[in-house]
């Protein structure tokens, strides 16, 4: 059946009609047209011919593209999404959504939010527009943009003088930025003037409220292990004690242990056991502080998650519907599309309908609360592309049927990148 034949039967369920080289009609025959502007949904003009299966991904970002958010957190995770898959297929679309992005990701900033993901990690990105980025940061703002500063130093080298110059005014101020300090560090040199003078100037900025960024103790663990042996050791010693009395000041939890762990092996290695002793003698705080370590450190994803959903294959033949309705939202979500994606595979589509039901279902949970969730557009994408890999055009549908708007966009992206790959085709029986 060619692909055409395919769509037509597809208008019967109400969802996507789909014609080669004439985009996407979506739920009732309506044009599926909401632009964010001419500009940013205008055809790419590029006249190379696409396969069907890369115009099938075309049409579909498009469409997503399309729908309204009028969260800009949520349009940045659209655009990001949008732009990662369509720049194989057409670049110069890619670097449209990449410029309309890299415009919410500036207004989050300025306004002091932390971007939910930032344009830079999409690819096909403008490095000039990248520079206008960072230099458009305010220094009070150096926290909140740190993922992007991340970024854009891995992408666009070109910005070094202009990141540094802000990580450095941040440190006077004392808003600090571990990940991009270490990633400028990392670049200069760790044996460089401007890398020790950094991390000296960084533990003796540390923030006299230690909870009002107890967050990013972690991050400056990392930082720490992976400097201070490339420091003079009276500064490494300096600064550890520093920071262990910093982290003292931290309530107990998972953040804390890691970072006191982390630390004090590393003090352990650059000090070595005797200096290591000595430091901690030189502060009886600083001793007690580092007589926790060893405590087991929590992580954000549980591994019984993590390890359920890698186990679903075992229970491809078996009806678990029940039994994953008592999970919590995200873990039934990535396990019932995970078995849906067994059973699919495995010839039991019946089956396989049921799960995606349930994982869609609870898609839309977690995107209700995705604000408090950490990874509530992956959890899109996961459940999206495991469906779509069964059914690309049943997946389609499902995404169009989710609560929100952005939802729908991050769920029709997923399909999308999982058709222009040859993961699944368009073509499939249903």
């Amino acid at each position: 059946m060619g692909l055409a034949n395919k769509a037509i039967l597809c208008l019967s369920c109400g969802v996507v009609l789909f014609f080669p080289g004439e985009g996407i009609i979506a739920q009732g025959g309506r044009a599926d047209a909401v632009p964010m502007g001419a500009s940013v949904n205008a055809p790419d003009p590029t006249k190379k011919a696409l396969s069907p299966h890369n115009r099938f991904a075309y049409d579909v970002v498009r469409a997503a593209v399309a729908l309204p958010q009028g969260n800009p957190q949520d349009r940045l995770r659209v655009l990001a999404a949008a732009a990662a898959v369509i720049a194989p297929i057409r670049p110069l679309m890619a670097r449209i959504y990449s410029r309309e992005g890299l415009r919410v990701e500036q207004d989050l900033i300025q306004r002091g939010e932390q971007p939910s993901t930032s344009m830079l990690g999409a690819g096909a990105v403008d490095c000039k527009a990248v520079q206008v980025l960072v230099e458009s940061i305010p220094v009070r703002r150096v926290d909140a943009a740190e993922p992007s500063v991340v970024a854009a130093i891995a992408q666009c080298p070109a910005v070094r003088s202009s990141a540094q110059r802000l990580v450095s005014a941040g440190l006077e101020e004392k808003k600090l930025a571990p990940r991009a300090t270490l990633a400028l560090m990392e670049r200069a040199g760790l044996s460089s003037l401007w890398s020790k003078e950094k991390f000296e100037k960084l533990f003796n900025s540390l923030p006299s409220d230690a909870e009002s960024i107890g967050r990013e103790a972690p991050n400056i663990a990392a930082m720490y292990a992976t400097v201070s042996g490339a420091v003079d050791v009276g500064v490494a010693q300096k600064a550890g004690v520093s920071f262990l009395l910093w982290l003292g000041k931290l309530p107990e939890g998972g953040d804390r242990t890691m970072s006191v762990n982390v630390t004090s092996a590393a003090m352990k290695q650059v000090l070595g056991d005797k200096g290591y002793e000595e430091a901690l003698a030189s502060d009886v705080m600083a001793r007690q502080v580092a007589q926790s370590a060893g405590g087991a450190a929590e992580i954000s994803r549980p591994f019984e998650e993590l390890a359920s959903v890698l186990k679903a294959m075992d229970f491809a033949k078996e009806d678990r519907v029940q039994e994953l309705e008592a999970l919590p939202a995200s873990q039934r979500a990535r396990e019932a599309a995970a078995s849906g994606f067994a059973s699919g595979t495995g010839g039991d589509r019946k089956l396989a309908s049921r799960y995606f039901d349930l994982a869609f279902n609870s898609v839309n949970l977690v995107w209700r609360e995705r604000e408090s969730t950490s990874d509530a557009a992956g959890i899109v994408q996961e459940v999206s592309e495991a469906a779509a890999q069964v059914d690309s055009l049943d997946a389609l549908r499902r995404t169009r049927g989710l609560d929100d708007a952005a939802a729908q966009a991050i769920g029709m992206i997923s399909v999308a990148r999982v058709v222009a790959s040859g993961e699944q085709t368009v073509t499939a029986e249903r």
